[in-house]
């Protein structure tokens, strides 16, 4: 077997050097013809390595790796047209006569999955229309999460005002007038602006202030 292997290297060597003295003498030719000057001859120890390494490779073992390459696509944020909106008093609110506090729900109402993340902007829609919107100022509460929201999903925020005191039309502890909006608008980072209106009554509140919590998986109390 030793011997059988010698007699195929030895020839695949030669046919190897063979090759290469037939170019070199085909390169010398059309140099004379073109009148440059020979192409030199590669050394005997160039041909004889490049025949061994040819052999070398003709013996080895061809070895493919295929690696299976996925590509991974993040999952969007909500688009506003997605999202149905709604509100409705929370039972755990500041004490008073006004509306103290709300949680805002988002429902995923598309086919697709979507991700909601930070805290709200929020405005009281004067007379129901948001062209007469009227700012509150917002101080966010808690560590914002990215939520992912499959199809039919529900995620919350809670929203608690300055509360309004007293009976009748009210009064607020700072001497400011109280406010009252039948909705309001409620934005979220790349979702949108979304208008609200509580499930029972208008939003009654003092100052044009609320503290806001992170759009959240967990439903606040």
């Amino acid at each position: 077997m030793h011997h059988r292997h010698t007699s195929r290297v030895t020839v695949t060597a030669l046919a190897a050097v063979a090759a290469t003295l037939s170019l070199t003498a085909f390169q010398s030719a059309s140099s004379r013809a073109a009148g440059t000057a020979p192409t030199p001859k590669a050394p005997a120890a160039t041909v004889a390595a490049a025949a061994t390494a040819g052999s070398a490779e003709a013996a080895a073992p061809v070895r493919v790796s295929l690696v299976a390459h996925t590509t991974s696509r993040a999952t969007p944020a909500c688009a506003a047209k997605a999202l149905e909106a709604s509100a409705y008093q929370s039972a755990v609110r500041p004490r008073g006569t006004g509306t103290g506090a709300a949680v805002v729900q988002f429902k995923n109402v598309s086919s697709a999955a979507c991700v909601l993340r930070g805290h709200p902007t929020v405005a009281g829609a004067g007379n129901g229309s948001p062209q007469r919107s009227v700012p509150l100022k917002v101080t966010p509460k808690g560590t914002a999460t990215t939520v992912r929201l499959a199809p039919g999903g529900k995620a919350w925020l809670k929203l608690t005002f300055v509360q309004v005191q007293g009976e009748a039309d009210g009064y607020c502890v700072s001497g400011a007038t109280p406010s009252v909006f039948p909705t309001l608008v409620v934005g979220l980072p790349k979702a949108g602006k979304h208008q609200v209106a509580l499930d029972d009554g208008w939003f009654a509140e003092c100052d044009n202030k609320v503290t806001a919590t992170a759009v959240s998986k967990v439903k606040p109390a």
